[in-house]
């Protein structure tokens, strides 16, 4: 799938699996009058303002007390990354990051990242 970066980011290109594949064949036949995967109940695609929502109301029905906000999907993507040890710098690449500092508060905040350092 391709991704192309809003805040002038880079763009990349990520790798569908399997699972991901076979759903959207499925979305595709159960909705073959929209070219789009996500839509409104008039079939036209989600805004921003409507997914902002739909994430906000999620956050509320989860009882979490801060806002949430889409933009926080991102950075669990980012936070899950580093804790599976990934490297920062295919963390960078993968989130579209032009400057690293902006990838490095995820491998920060990772506990486990000098677990394998040395062995007993």
């Amino acid at each position: 799938i391709e991704v192309h970066r809003v805040k002038h980011g880079h763009d990349s290109i990520h790798p569908l699996r399997s699972p991901e594949l076979r759903v959207l064949r499925q979305i595709k036949r159960d909705y073959p009058e929209t070219q789009y995967v996500f839509v409104s109940e008039r079939k036209a695609p989600l805004s921003t303002r409507t997914i902002r929502h739909i994430v906000a109301r999620a956050g509320k029905l989860a009882h979490i007390d801060e806002p949430v906000h889409p933009h926080q999907l991102r950075h669990a993507c980012g936070y899950y990354l580093a804790s599976q040890g990934h490297d920062t710098r295919a963390i960078q690449d993968y989130l579209g990051h032009k400057n690293i500092h902006h990838t490095v508060r995820y491998t920060q905040m990772s506990p486990s990242r000098f677990e394998t350092f040395w062995r007993d």
